[in-house]
């Protein structure tokens, strides 16, 4: 007996000590959430709010500039004289100007024919063009089949150029500084550079090199991307929203306004004397094509952008290789801003408006603030105020502010509105990575200047999987299988689109809990997660 109420006396201490200290704990928090929680976060939340104010004024303002061209504005053939070349009874095609083709590749298996096919496809004399396949490929069955393409197209009376290098130094921009050492390319007087996944139409040259050759103030002639996988799958409808924004605004601003935009990489024909008086291709950062476009400009060359001119290219269908394209595209331009800042401000040779639009409009704001404010206010901000009730986001912000960004982004592609919601997600989704990876470019730290090809499949993404039997319900498998990169890729399967937009959704939001090195597949039958 005595036993028992010692027993049920410790208890009681035990259980008075837990509430003790439960609200010693309790008031601790208090204290320190009125003293510092607060206080920080209702500051932060008003650094964010400036943020998305600087970034929807940016937004709007380009909006309506480009929206008032398209109406009332002048074509790009007005704005510049255009006049095609003709061949003449008397000089023959020498009325034509030497032009290089440059085709950077690094074991690209799946598209290296489509490419190199387009490029010797392209509609220009013979004796006035010059092919050349920079081929980084570290795979020597992939480096013959390329070369054995060449020699093909060679037999057929192209003037097509293979070229390797001992090592891979500086990448893309390293091939394509090496590739204009050689003397047939000094006597070019244009370069065109497409990427080993771009398929340009036959009349590319002809509606881009006369705008060069009757304007002499001009340096590049941009293109606009025409993505052909753009239906494979959810994860590419919504970067073709985000990407349509891009070439539509963006570029397309950029053109109008200051004659200055950053160049693309690819699908675009630059004026050798312009990109050997900016000092050529660097490879200091992961963007060496923006690190071009900006030394250009800053010596007065002016830049044309052609939204009709549209050439195929393909989107990252695994989401592998779409992080590892994003961390290089926030990557390089925050490392970039962060290297010619100074360089731009000491420039006598430009406006101090365009000094103020380079860096504050294209850098800071595009570049750097959205990629940072996408995450910490819609993926930091929105939550803790939900758990610290203190701090009020003003109803004004949230409704318009928000609103009006996500519908401007979404409005360049009208035929996939529907899914504005999903891509909502997966931009807060990438949020995470775009702002590490801007961090790490302004700091430069480790992976600064990491440089993963983007994966590209070529007609392998259009070969449908064999049709398994449909079922009236959506379930979750429990099987185990331990696999590498079974990324969802049903998702263009023959299912119904309620069924393919519910898997789309968990998918997406499924990459805020899963971890990276995980791996998951999307089956026609119930949806499948794996883990290594």
């Amino acid at each position: 007996m005595e036993k028992l109420f010692t027993v049920a006396y410790l208890s009681e201490l035990f259980v008075g000590a837990q509430d003790d200290i439960a609200e010693q704990i309790e008031l601790i928090w208090g204290h320190i959430k009125v003293l510092l929680v607060v206080p920080f976060l209702r500051i932060f939340m008003y650094i964010n709010l400036v943020m998305s104010i600087m970034l929807f004024t940016e937004m709007v303002y380009m909006a309506v500039v480009v929206a008032f061209n398209t109406l009332f504005g002048k074509k790009p053939e007005q704005r510049y004289k255009f006049e095609p070349f003709e061949d003449d009874a008397e000089l023959g095609s020498s009325v034509y100007p030497l032009v290089l083709v440059q085709v950077p590749m690094y074991n690209e298996k799946e598209v290296y024919k489509l490419s190199i096919g387009a490029a010797c496809g392209l509609s220009w004399p013979s004796d006035r063009i010059v092919i050349q396949v920079l081929d980084d490929s570290t795979d020597p069955l992939i480096k013959g089949m390329v070369e054995m393409e060449c020699e093909s197209w060679a037999s057929k009376g192209i003037n097509i150029h293979y070229q390797v290098r001992d090592n891979r130094k500086g990448y893309k921009a390293g091939a394509l500084k090496e590739g204009l050492k050689h003397d047939y390319a000094k006597q070019c007087e244009y370069v065109v550079i497409f990427d080993a996944d771009f398929q340009p139409e036959p009349d590319f040259l002809t509606q881009t090199v006369p705008y060069l050759h009757h304007n002499s103030e001009l340096g590049l002639v941009q293109g606009r991307w025409k993505f052909v996988n753009s239906n494979d799958c959810l994860m590419t409808r919504l970067q073709e929203m985000s990407l349509n924004y891009h070439f539509k605004v963006e570029q397309e601003y950029g053109s109008i306004t200051f004659a200055f935009f950053g160049f693309n990489g690819t699908a675009g024909v630059w004026r050798m004397a312009a990109l050997d008086e900016a000092g050529g291709w660097k490879d200091r950062t992961t963007v060496e094509d923006m690190d071009l476009a900006v030394r250009a400009s800053l010596k007065g060359w002016k830049f044309l952008y052609l939204g009709s001119l549209k050439v195929k290219n393909e989107l990252p269908s695994v989401f592998t290789a779409y992080r590892y394209q994003q961390h290089r595209w926030s990557c390089g331009p925050a490392n970039l801003f962060r290297k010619m800042f100074c360089e731009i401000m000491r420039n006598q040779k430009v406006t101090w408006w365009k000094k103020l639009y380079v860096l504050y409009s294209f850098f800071f704001v595009r570049k750097i603030v959205s990629h940072i404010v996408t995450f910490t206010l819609y993926c930091v901000v929105f939550p803790a105020t939900i758990l610290i009730p203190e701090v009020m986001i003003p109803r004004w912000f949230t409704v318009y502010i928000g609103t009006m960004i996500t519908l401007l982004c979404a409005v360049g592609t009208p035929r996939s509105f529907y899914l504005v919601v999903f891509w909502v997600l997966f931009e807060n989704v990438m949020s995470l990575h775009r702002a590490k990876a801007t961090f790490i470019g302004l700091f430069e730290t480790q992976r600064v200047n990491e440089w993963v090809v983007t994966e590209k499949h070529g007609d392998a993404s259009k070969v449908k999987a064999t049709p398994q039997q449909s079922l009236s319900w959506f379930r979750i498998g429990e099987s185990v299988y331990l696999g590498q990169n079974s990324y969802a890729r049903a998702l263009c399967g023959d299912c119904p689109l309620w069924m393919r937009l519910l898997r789309s959704c968990i998918r997406e939001v499924s990459l805020l809990y899963i971890p990276l090195s995980s791996s998951y597949s999307l089956h026609h039958n119930g949806l499948r997660l794996y883990w290594h």
